[in-house]
């Protein structure tokens, strides 16, 4: 639990509940148990409520294995023409033999594909993907992605010099209906 509901239940909950205990116990009277019981199942509910809430809103932490698989590019976040093109002309496969292939692409056909290799490295709690290119690659691939997680999964941002951020996403290349 956090800072709030810690401080809270020192200063409150607890000196509430020996309070209500004493005078339940003194006077006999039910109400102060039942007070008593009602404060606690409050409590108890907003716990289980809170680690319940946390679990399904917890960002997904990432594994290596989890950055396996192709990518498109991520239309949605910024739709149009713009985004038409490059999800027409860009997608890349990462492989579990720790490979990756970028391909330039026009439609269904690949016209051109850079390849290197993958790492990741742990700063913190999930896994980040680290390309490693060589000398001739693409300038999509020219910096290392960052990575964007929430509770439904991720997505990949690549700084490009010629269209700035470039967003992708697992998923199979389909074609565009107009």
């Amino acid at each position: 639990m956090g800072f709030g509901f810690n401080f809270m239940f020192i200063l409150v909950i607890v000196p509430a509940t020996f309070v209500l205990f004493l005078l339940w116990v003194g006077t006999g009277r039910r109400s102060f148990g039942w007070a008593l019981g009602l404060i606690w199942a409050a409590v108890i509910a907003l716990v289980v409520f809170s680690l319940s809430t946390q679990a399904y809103f917890a960002k997904v932490e990432l594994k290596k294995a989890d950055y396996y698989g192709t990518y498109v590019v991520h239309r949605e976040m910024f739709a149009g023409e713009q985004a038409d093109w490059q999800y027409n002309t860009y997608r890349f496969d990462v492989t579990a033999e720790d490979s990756i292939h970028f391909h330039v692409t026009r439609g269904p056909r690949i016209l051109r594909t850079y390849h290197g290799t993958i790492s990741t490295v742990m700063p913190f709690s999930s896994d980040r993907l680290v390309l490693h290119m060589g000398t001739s690659s693409h300038h999509i691939l020219e910096e290392q992605p960052t990575i964007y997680r929430d509770s439904n999964g991720f997505y990949l941002v690549f700084h490009s010099r010629y269209y700035n951020n470039v967003f992708f996403q697992k998923g199979t290349w389909k074609p565009i209906n107009e």
